[in-house]
């Protein structure tokens, strides 16, 4: 068995979904722009430095989709997958994915973003299993702006991993080989335990450690 794993933003894809998601609503007037946009920017900016509070992070997110009546949400979520994430998918990461699940491999997205966000981007990869920060729903089904367990994010991605493939009834010393394409230092626990690690579209300091471990690099977005 061969199991291969994708992170999402600047992985598969060339941008970042959850911090354009928050530049769509503000271009859209669906948000107070200043601050709205002020909080959003500083979140990126400790994202990239490795410094982030993912449960803080992922509730100002689901507080914002719990804000929005649900036609409302929706409509504002197709606009987005059409203005903002159609136009973001490359040939070359439909490409990589596609090998792997012709080869028969067991493929699954991991994100440390939201999964209201990105299931749809998930499907539209091909990709049935997707693993991300889950919400919580009250009893009508509705979003209450609070994350449901722990984020899937860092050492977080590895424990969510581990507990997916157990629901499954296939546990990782069981696969022959596994890869993991990431572009973030933040994913160096996840990498670290696969057998084929690759430093995808990756940061300075995941290309600098990639380096020093050995491990491939892959520019999918060099066009």
């Amino acid at each position: 068995m061969k199991l291969a794993l994708f992170d999402l933003d600047h992985t598969l894809l060339p941008i970042d979904s959850d911090f354009e998601w928050g530049q769509f609503l503000v271009r859209v007037g669906a948000v107070d722009a200043a601050g709205y946009q002020r909080r959003n920017e500083a979140f990126f900016v400790q994202y990239q430095a490795g410094v982030l509070d993912p449960v803080e992070y992922l509730e100002f997110a689901l507080g914002t989709l719990a804000s929005f009546p649900r036609d409302q949400f929706e409509a504002l979520y197709a606009q987005y997958m059409a203005e903002v994430i159609a136009p973001a998918i490359r040939p070359q990461a439909l490409a990589l994915v596609r090998r792997h699940l012709d080869a028969g491999d067991l493929v699954a997205i991991i994100t440390a973003t939201n999964h209201v966000i990105t299931a749809p981007i998930a499907r539209l990869f091909g990709v049935e299993h997707h693993i991300a920060a889950m919400p919580e729903f009250d009893a009508d089904g509705r979003l209450t702006g609070r994350l449901a367990g722990t984020p899937t994010s860092g050492p977080g991605k590895v424990v969510h991993m581990h507990a997916w493939l157990d629901r499954l009834g296939l546990p990782f010393a069981g696969f022959d080989t596994s890869h993991f394409y990431s572009d973030s230092h933040n994913d160096i626990p996840l990498l670290s335990v696969v057998s084929h690690p690759v430093a995808t579209n990756p940061s300075a300091a995941l290309a600098s450690h990639a380096h020093a471990q050995g491990w491939p690099l892959l520019h999918l977005f060099n066009d």
